[in-house]
């Protein structure tokens, strides 16, 4: 198989290591869940300036495909982890991803996803407007977010349609941005920009089904990812922001 090589397009220099590190660790852990169906491409070489791992020749994705990306995923998820958040920090696509080790996986996703997220925002008005509602709401999700979460799970943590590949043997991750959390904060994140196939979600739910309050979680989850774009792209994400801020209006 041929390689394929990465280059670090970012002014992060530790951005391609920590990549490697994230599928090295996607690729133990479903190793240990058993899971020879869905896979992690090896990282052959990683340096500062480029990461090496075999080239994957894509192609359209199966029915057998995306229940294989399913059931691998859940099995994943099912691994209990001890920990909520990460040892250091990494890479969400071309952001820097704030990360420490904690219990209260609540106070994780608010401190280190929305807030960071939120203090990057350019523009001061919307920034304030975001400030004021996690502050009036902060203490609410803390509680729902702690209450609503089984375990801590070894999270993807970028996993949209293009962070994942198909060939002839199955699907692939790729592009990782590695944490332990809520497992439902990757599969909400699944659900952006296209979303995964209705056999995809099937073969999920089969081996660990969704929790009753998934809906609303998607939305707080997916705030991340929707502010992260803001920052990085611009106001035609202002709106997806906004949509999604609004669940927190009700707790």
């Amino acid at each position: 198989m041929a390689d394929f090589i990465k280059h670090n397009s970012t002014s992060f220099p530790d951005a391609l290591l920590c990549e490697a590190r994230g599928l090295e660790l996607l690729a133990e852990t479903l190793r240990l869940a058993g899971v020879s169906k869905l896979r992690v491409p090896d990282v052959k070489s990683v340096s500062q300036r480029e990461l090496v791992i075999p080239r994957i020749n894509p192609g359209p994705a199966s029915e057998d495909a995306m229940v294989a990306l399913g059931e691998g995923l859940a099995r994943m998820h099912a691994i209990r982890q001890p920990h909520y958040g990460f040892d250091s920090d990494n890479m969400i696509g071309l952001s820097p991803q704030k990360n420490r080790l904690t219990d209260d996986w609540g106070d994780f996703f608010l401190e280190n996803r929305l807030r960071v997220q939120v203090s990057m925002i350019r523009d001061r008005q919307v920034r304030e407007e975001f400030e004021a509602v996690l502050a009036g709401s902060s203490a609410a999700l803390r509680q729902f977010l702690n209450e609503h979460c089984e375990q801590s799970s070894l999270l993807h943590g970028d996993l949209w349609s293009g962070n994942v590949l198909f060939d002839n043997s199955g699907p692939w991750l790729i592009d990782p941005a590695v944490y332990y959390g809520d497992r439902e904060a990757d599969i909400a994140m699944t659900e952006l920009f296209g979303g995964f196939s209705t056999a995809f979600y099937r073969a999920y739910d089969r081996v660990y089904p969704r929790t009753g309050v998934y809906n609303t979680k998607r939305s707080v989850y997916n705030l991340y990812h929707t502010l992260n774009h803001y920052n990085l792209f611009g106001a035609s994400y202002l709106d997806a922001c906004q949509r999604n801020l609004r669940v927190f209006e009700a707790m």
